[in-house]
């Protein structure tokens, strides 16, 4: 049985490098972007079980992905959550409206991104 493939998507080093680590560390397959267009090509070739996306990205945005992932047959099913500095309760209102299933500011705990990567897996597993 193939591990899920969690799509990881930052255009920060430090932090797509610790997302990497958590995802492999929990035996999934994880690969990654640097921007939103490189994002949304491989979430349409790969169809990843999970993204967990930047929302401050240097070309498409986080909200422009999730428009383009939305509106694609081939990806608006994939969980998405939010892994951002944007903390303010209007930005994270912003998001979950653009179609964002999950949504965790930065820092974060290790654990709590552990535990919302299992539990969208778990959810889209559960209802595959």
């Amino acid at each position: 049985m193939n591990q899920p493939l969690v799509l990881a998507v930052d255009d920060d080093e430090d932090s797509l490098y610790l997302v990497t680590e958590v995802v492999k560390g929990s035996n999934l397959s994880c690969m990654t972007a640097t921007d939103g267009k490189t994002a949304l090509s491989l979430a349409q070739l790969y169809q990843p079980n999970l993204i967990l996306l930047d929302i401050l990205l240097p070309d498409l945005n986080g909200v422009e992905v999730l428009y383009h992932l939305r509106r694609n047959p081939q990806t608006q099913d994939i969980p998405v959550i939010a892994v951002t500095a944007l903390a303010k309760e209007e930005d994270c209102d912003r998001v979950m409206a653009a179609g964002c299933d999950g949504y965790l500011t930065k820092p974060y705990m290790l654990d709590d991104l552990e535990d919302l990567i299992f539990r969208y897996l778990c959810f889209t597993a559960a209802t595959a």
